[in-house]
């Protein structure tokens, strides 16, 4: 397995030391985007939320620690974070993987998204990318998604109080939804993604958010 650059330092603590809670992405992503603000060792503009869905909810990823061998699971959405990094390759952080942590670009290309091209259209993935200071600006969340129609978590949330901002409480549809006209960043079709940010890339391309 390919192992981060020798010249590539990480940006956030190991695995095992970020905070984490099992099928709060979003979140996972948000505490990721605040450590790295508030090291201050990288600049922040460096680092993209990456929300992966399509309009179906039905984004299917390869090497998830939930998987099973080489079969995918088939998420209504997924989040990672993305460094676009000064060096020769980027650089993905997912707390969720199997792959290495940080894992270079191309190796989670490969084994993680592999091709829409072998998948149903309906499979097809899209991707909502927002830069990590405008995340953490605007994300909200009451987790009100992973509670059931009689109000129960389905699965247990972080232990610390619900990311909210001054204008809203909870705008996570507007993150999840492909929708370019919707909420924040730029959407991209998994292939222009993979295109723009693997090792072919020019590497001076840059996203502001709107």
């Amino acid at each position: 397995m390919a192992r981060p650059g020798a010249g590539y330092e990480a940006a956030v603590p190991p695995r095992p030391a970020c905070t984490y809670t099992s099928c709060y992405c979003e979140e996972n992503v948000w505490k990721l985007c605040d450590y790295i603000k508030s090291q201050d060792r990288f600049p922040l503009e460096e680092f993209y939320a990456v929300f992966i869905s399509n309009d179906r909810r039905m984004i299917p990823l390869w090497k998830q620690k939930s998987g099973h061998g080489d079969e995918p699971v088939v998420w209504d959405y997924h989040v990672i974070l993305l460094h676009v990094s000064s060096g020769e390759q980027n650089f993905i952080y997912d707390l969720d993987t199997v792959l290495p942590f940080p894992c270079p670009f191309d190796v989670y290309s490969v084994e993680a998204f592999r091709l829409d091209d072998s998948l149903r259209p309906e499979f097809h993935r899209k991707i909502r990318m927002i830069r990590a200071d405008l995340y953490l600006k605007t994300f909200a969340s009451d987790r009100s998604h992973m509670k059931d129609a009689n109000g129960k978590w389905q699965k247990p949330p972080p232990p610390y109080p619900c990311i909210e901002t001054a204008d809203s409480k909870m705008n996570l549809d507007d993150f999840i939804s492909m929708n370019p006209e919707v909420g924040w960043g730029s959407v991209f079709s998994l292939s222009d993604f993979v295109h723009r940010f693997g090792s072919q890339t020019d590497y001076s391309y840059s996203l502001e958010g709107h």
